[in-house]
């Protein structure tokens, strides 16, 4: 990780706290330009719009995919406070986004979310899911974990 990610790590961990204030769940995402450069923000809305899809990254890639072309998508790197689902992950992909950097594990999330083992779980890493793709998604994280599992604390039950 170098200074420039870091930065951009602690804006989407800053973007889920306003997520957080907002009344939705702790996720934020950001998209950069191939210099740095941000371009696009989002909170998670789930609870807000009443959206089970409504997670950062996924409402990120809605409006990148709506505001940029294509070769603009393919030079972006997508930051997140915490690793995708299986969900944001698939979108990320179809996107065209080809580097993603992620703050908290899907595993320390669920550790702090005190996840019931009855309750259902989608636990796919998103490794995995760029992995079944025909294009490479570059990952890198997990990162900053005190931060990142900072905005969570308190939240889940």
């Amino acid at each position: 990780m170098n200074d420039q990610d870091r930065a951009h790590l602690l804006a989407a961990i800053e973007l889920a706290a306003r997520a957080r204030k907002h009344g939705n769940h702790p996720f934020g995402a950001l998209l950069t330009d191939s210099t740095g450069s941000v371009l696009l923000t989002a909170e998670n809305t789930v609870v807000t719009d009443r959206d089970a899809t409504g997670h950062a990254e996924t409402n990120l890639v809605r409006l990148a995919s709506r505001t940029l072309t294509s070769s603009q998508l393919a030079e972006a790197t997508l930051y997140t406070s915490t690793e995708p689902c299986a969900m944001c992950s698939g979108a990320i992909y179809w996107s065209g986004i080809r580097r993603m950097v992620y703050a908290l594990a899907a595993t320390e999330l669920n550790l702090l979310a005190a996840v019931d083992p009855g309750e259902p779980l989608l636990d796919l890493p998103c490794r995995q899911v760029f992995a079944a793709g025909g294009n490479t998604v570059e990952v890198s994280g997990p990162y900053l974990h005190d931060e990142a599992a900072a905005v969570h604390a308190g939240y889940w039950g």
